[in-house]
């Protein structure tokens, strides 16, 4: 982005670097989602990420195999055919929207083993969330305190590449219960159980009380002392990520992928239209990108410039 010698700046001069870079970025971001579909299905291809597609394609897994244990009922848990899963799993592929997602996640959980080994920061409780559960008795401590116990739960399930079904946001579990309903359809008996199963799932999810919905209510519950989130080493990377979502208006899968080195025009704006300053915007790239400085003359771009420019034509759309 951002470290080449240029003349004296201007505020315009700097909004159009940053424009083109967020045009490179997201041309890149435009190609990245059939690629990624491709690669994940693909099982003869090497590539150099092959360790997040595998971690994609337990989590597609996962998620079949819950699904299908559902179908089957209550009497007990079976090993399912790979031919099962696959069949399952390539359907819930289909979808943009869900493997956009489960890229997400495996970003944020490669951002949360890097930010540990780098700034020794644990991957479960982050300073601020310890500070949050021995503070004052509130709904910042109820809230840090089942979000710690998320956490965990998601931490563990990510070094085993698995992913609840219940974990999903509202929309995508819409999604995996439409895809088994279809798959299910084309038998009478099974159409009739993925009904049940579909009634049982809604009837006890809870998107508030999912990890991401724990940490959107966390965030919003700290009023003015939200700015502490937008410091990576004091929230951890699951808090940051919703904070920077929630401060630039972005979904939140598209503040993740902001955090790649791709994207980097991307982070900064979201970070300043957050309302950080240079200086604080500086201080999170020092922990993300230690190799990067920001364009000559930054610092004169607004918090509602960089919405505005986030928001352009040009912005990421997951």
């Amino acid at each position: 982005m951002i470290d080449q010698a240029a003349p004296p700046a201007t505020s315009e001069s700097v909004e159009a670097a940053l424009r083109a870079e967020l045009a490179r970025a997201d041309a890149m971001a435009g190609t990245a989602a059939p690629i990624l579909r491709h690669l994940v299905a693909a099982r003869d291809i090497p590539v150099f990420s092959e360790e997040m597609l595998a971690r994609i394609r337990a989590m597609l897994a996962s998620l079949a195999g819950e699904l299908l244990d559902a179908l089957i009922g209550a009497d007990g848990r079976r090993a399912h055919s790979p031919a099962e899963v696959e069949v399952l799993g390539g359907a819930l592929l289909d979808n943009p929207a869900l493997l956009a997602h489960l890229h997400g996640l495996a970003q944020e959980w490669q951002l949360t083993e890097r930010l540990q080994a780098r700034l020794a920061l644990d991957p479960v409780a982050s300073p601020m969330l310890r500070s949050l559960i021995h503070g004052p008795d509130g709904a910042p401590k109820e809230l840090a305190m089942a979000f710690l116990a998320a956490q965990a739960r998601w931490c563990q399930a990510q070094r085993r590449m698995e992913l609840p079904l219940g974990e999903l946001p509202a929309d995508l579990l819409n999604v995996a219960l439409y895809t088994l309903r279809t798959l299910a359809g084309i038998e009478p008996a099974l159409a009739e159980r993925a009904g049940v199963v579909e009634g049982k799932v809604r009837q006890t999810y809870d998107e508030n009380a999912t990890r991401i919905g724990l940490a959107e209510r966390l965030v919003k519950s700290l009023g003015d002392g939200v700015h502490a989130a937008l410091r990576v080493d004091n929230a951890g990377a699951a808090l940051f990520l919703t904070a920077l979502a929630l401060g630039s208006r972005q979904q939140r899968d598209a503040a993740v992928h902001s955090t790649h080195d791709t994207q980097m025009a991307r982070l900064a704006l979201g970070l300043r239209a957050s309302g950080l300053g240079a200086v604080a915007v500086e201080e999170q790239f020092l922990a993300l990108h230690p190799e990067v400085t920001l364009p000559a003359g930054f610092e004169r771009l607004d918090a509602e410039r960089a919405a505005m420019l986030l928001s352009s034509p040009v912005g990421y759309r997951s």
